[in-house]
């Protein structure tokens, strides 16, 4: 697994396949403008999930969410229990602004909310704003991050303990968030979860995969629940549009569903005409009965969904244009599609194999 910080020369990743070249419970930071490694960070377990923001690294173990400064000389700074999370379930907020992390709760098929800038430095320290030298590949506003162009840096490494506590060298600092939210947002265990850029908005998905629900991070209120089928369905990925009006998600069925989330806002968050341009998704005939018939018929279902060539195991997200989704395939291929906002059909752009 690989996560890039923005559009950096800055990569976490983990070892993995048949023959890896460094263990999977190592998170290795690479610098592209120099070619090597700038620090390592091992675990008693493996890695399952890796992320990185502007100034933290989030790994994600069997039970356990633990939160490390970016720098040349990692700092361990929070450290969360969690239930079994064998798919390493978590998303954090991409917005350089937005400091969101959510990962499952202790409890199966809770969600658990924490805002990273709210801390409390119980050492009487400060963190520092950007602690990494970034050379970028974007414009700074584009990267979100200071930029300092450096040609070398040192290579540092720690290790961590099964419960998260530093074995060497001591920690100067130790901080603690002030606010924890805790959703109880599905009956079985959490397959996915992503969060929107502003951070306002999490969606998860269960282990079942037939539904898909969206809540607000602040008060915990449920303010979508999608249905993406009636089957059982393994939950690749879920992703909100930029601008935070839509949804994608992939699945083990080779299908990426597209909902619209712009039909719960009030008319002074939508001009006229975006109303106008977007299609609302796809509900039963007989949604005027919900209150006697079945939960199953007062649904939202995705107005727009196309198959995947070959039908492997693939992530997606929205495209640079505001009707596209790219979608990366683990065969090696990369796919584009346009879908019309107002008729709901899919047109692929282009297909690359790169593998």
């Amino acid at each position: 697994m690989v996560a890039m910080l923005y559009r950096s020369n800055y990569l976490a990743f983990v070892g993995g396949g048949r023959n890896p070249r460094f263990p999977p419970n190592k998170v290795m930071l690479w610098d592209d403008a120099s070619s090597k490694i700038i620090a390592e960070l091992e675990f008693r377990s493996d890695v399952l999930n890796v992320q990185l923001q502007r100034d933290r690294i989030v790994v994600v173990l069997r039970n356990k969410c633990i939160v490390c400064s970016l720098e040349a000389k990692p700092r361990h700074l929070h450290a969360f229990e969690t239930a079994d999370n064998d798919r390493g379930a978590m998303a954090i907020s991409g917005g350089s602004e937005s400091g969101i992390l959510v990962f499952p709760g202790r409890q199966k098929g809770h969600i658990q909310i924490v805002d990273l800038h709210s801390c409390i430095n119980l050492s009487g320290m400060q963190e520092a704003a950007s602690p990494v030298a970034v050379h970028s590949l974007a414009t700074p506003q584009q990267a979100g991050v200071g930029i300092q162009r450096t040609r070398s840096r040192s290579k540092g490494s720690f290790s961590i303990e099964s419960n998260g506590t530093p074995a060497s060298p001591p920690l100067a600092t130790t901080v603690h968030p002030t606010n924890i939210n805790i959703i109880a947002a599905h009956a079985t265990s959490l397959s996915a979860l992503a969060v929107s850029s502003d951070g306002a908005m999490v969606a998860s998905a269960s282990e079942k995969g037939t539904l898909i629900r969206i809540f607000d991070t602040m008060s915990g209120r449920l303010l979508h629940e999608l249905r993406r089928g009636v089957d059982r369905a393994d939950i690749y990925s879920i992703a909100f549009s930029p601008d935070n009006t839509r949804l994608c998600v992939s699945s083990d069925k080779g299908t990426v569903h597209i909902f619209n989330l712009e039909a719960k806002q009030s008319a002074a968050q939508q001009s006229a005409a975006a109303a106008a341009a977007a299609a609302g998704n796809r509900q039963s005939n007989l949604k005027f009965m919900k209150d006697l018939l079945p939960k199953y018929f007062s649904s939202e279902w995705s107005f727009a969904h196309f198959r995947v060539a070959n039908e492997v195991r693939c992530i997606c997200g929205f495209g640079s244009e505001r009707n596209s989704v790219v979608v990366l395939c683990a065969d090696g291929t990369a796919q584009k599609y346009s879908f019309d906002s107002y008729r709901g059909s899919c047109v692929r752009e282009w297909y690359r194999k790169f593998i």
